[in-house]
């Protein structure tokens, strides 16, 4: 049975069933935007970003060319593309304007980032029709207000309502009734699971587990042996479609990151070092901004071989000073050099996390820290009226910072 056989299955089964749950997710943003734009761009490959790829577009994506690839890769498979530079201003108004959208189908809208979110369309039967009828009008009306294609998946679950979205995309519709769902789930290879990354795949796959069907025919103790406690318990649930978790709207962030690719050259210590301090430069600006401060910082590394790594320290007190994010994530990096050196390293991120509100902050011996606390204020003022490269550290001068990707609020 194939999945588009599934996909006719689950379409038509949908008079009965009770998936109110909706994924809806632009495709390729970036590179649709740029598309939408400029007419000369339309049904060309088009690839946004020189140095690593933030976005390619459906025709790009043909040739094997991926999102965070390097640049140079990306021109070699597909030579034939359309470079063009970010405009991040663009995609955050298009981000808006969509969002606009989803809140005028629901109350109930989780944004996940600013190109997708699970809507909730329980309860709105009689004033809006079936969920199919709800999110067939969500696609149209994005593409009629903001000139961008989406695609919705339909399920019970936020899980399965994700998985169907990426199977339908793209500018796809996929409805998986409760009676369809396993069927459509356990043909679908053991990638689709969320948590599963290269390093899992290939653990399953060593051991001849290459679908979903065949994850959900493990016992959950056989896979936590072969992937471990955390993973193997998500696996098994997933593979039985359990997922509990409501659509939860407007929820403040447990946590901020930031994260910048490095492609595979190496870097020494010192740009290593300049990379970090534009990262934390970047996040405590947006902490300050929303008024949080953060008792922990965990470092994020990815290595030559895409496996993972993180380091995380919790301070005695919440803050929102740079200098104290810097000092601390200075010296987790620090920590981290030896395995960097031996493992290269191709990702580094921050994230910020154990936050509260900033008026719960408690003054702590001695006061002069608030001098700390007056310059992070003054240079967040400068930024916020001149733009963010007004003012910068010398040891950023000169250097490519990457690129400040728009963010839903925080």
């Amino acid at each position: 049975m194939s999945v588009s056989s599934v996909q006719a299955g689950c379409e038509h089964a949908f008079v009965s069933s009770q998936a109110t749950i909706l994924h809806a997710d632009l495709d390729a943003f970036f590179a649709s935007v740029e598309q939408r734009d400029d007419p000369a761009l339309r049904e060309r490959p088009v690839i946004v970003g020189g140095g690593v790829v933030l976005a390619a577009s459906y025709e790009a994506r043909a040739f094997g060319v991926r999102t965070a690839m390097g640049g140079h890769r990306a021109r070699r498979l597909c030579p034939h593309a359309i470079v063009v530079s970010p405009r991040m201003s663009a995609y955050s108004e298009a981000s808006k304007a969509v969002f606009e959208v989803f809140e005028d189908t629901t109350p109930l809208v989780e944004g996940l980032s600013i190109d997708e979110a699970f809507l909730d369309v329980r309860g709105l039967g009689r004033i809006s029709g079936p969920p199919r009828d709800i999110a067939e009008r969500l696609k149209a009306r994005v593409l009629e207000r903001v000139g961008l294609p989406i695609t919705v998946g339909v399920a019970r679950t936020k899980f399965l309502a994700k998985v169907a979205s990426g199977v339908a995309k793209p500018d796809g519709l996929l409805v998986v009734p409760p009676a369809g769902e396993l069927a459509f789930l356990h043909l679908l290879p053991v990638e689709r699971l969320w948590g599963v990354g290269p390093v899992t795949a290939r653990k399953l796959h060593e051991r001849g587990v290459t679908t979903v069907a065949e994850v959900a025919a493990l016992a959950e103790a056989t896979l936590v042996t072969m992937v471990g406690r955390a993973a193997g318990r998500q696996l098994h649930a997933l593979a039985h479609n359990r997922d509990p978790r409501p659509v939860k709207a407007r929820r403040r962030r447990r946590s901020i990151g930031s994260q910048r690719a490095l492609g595979r050259r190496r870097r020494s210590p010192a740009e290593l070092d300049a990379v970090l301090v534009a990262i934390v430069d970047r996040l405590g600006r947006r902490l300050r901004a929303a008024h949080r401060a953060c008792r922990t910082v965990m470092l994020r590394l990815r290595f030559d071989d895409f496996s993972r790594a993180t380091r995380s320290y919790t301070l005695a007190q919440a803050t929102t000073e740079t200098p104290t994010i810097l000092a601390t994530a200075r010296g987790l990096l620090a920590a981290a050099m030896p395995m960097i050196e031996r493992r290269g390293l191709t990702l580094i991120g921050l994230s910020l996390g154990n936050l509260q509100d900033d008026s719960a902050i408690q003054l702590v011996l001695p006061f002069d820290l608030r001098r700390a606390m007056a310059l992070d204020a003054a240079l967040d003022s400068v930024r916020e009226r001149y733009g963010t490269d007004a003012i910068t550290r010398a040891v950023l001068l000169g250097r490519d910072q990457g690129v400040s990707m728009p963010l839903l609020p925080d």
